[in-house]
């Protein structure tokens, strides 16, 4: 039996994007992956549709989204809930949600390494 929190992704993202506010009011989107062998975050990429990029490092935003994204992927993989390794967070007009996508199935596939 899984005990995988169907609200736990949802809510976490919720605080984040109160948390980061002025962050996410601009749109953009993380592409994440995790490695194929163990249940962590191995890829980030990031497309900002305003030029926002040090204002997301500085802030904190991208750190914690880095490790929410890696506490997700560690979390589906104790409950053997499936998709867990690929994904996408979109983000703009102060919200933040998460799309996860079969394995193989962005263009982080064929990388390795965190941005």
């Amino acid at each position: 039996m899984s005990n995988f929190d169907q609200n736990f992704e949802t809510a976490r993202l919720a605080s984040l994007a109160e948390q980061h506010s002025n962050i996410v009011k601009v749109t953009g989107e993380v592409v994440f992956r995790a490695e194929d062998d163990e249940d962590r975050l191995s890829g980030t990429s990031w497309t900002l549709e305003e030029d926002i990029f040090d204002q997301v490092t500085e802030s904190g935003f991208k750190l914690h989204l880095i490790e929410l994204l890696d506490a997700f992927i560690a979390h589906r993989g104790q409950c053997n809930e499936l998709p867990k390794k690929e994904g996408i967070v979109r983000f703009g007009d102060g919200d933040l949600s998460i799309e996860w996508l079969p394995d193989g199935s962005t263009h982080l596939s064929d990388h390795l390494g965190t941005e």
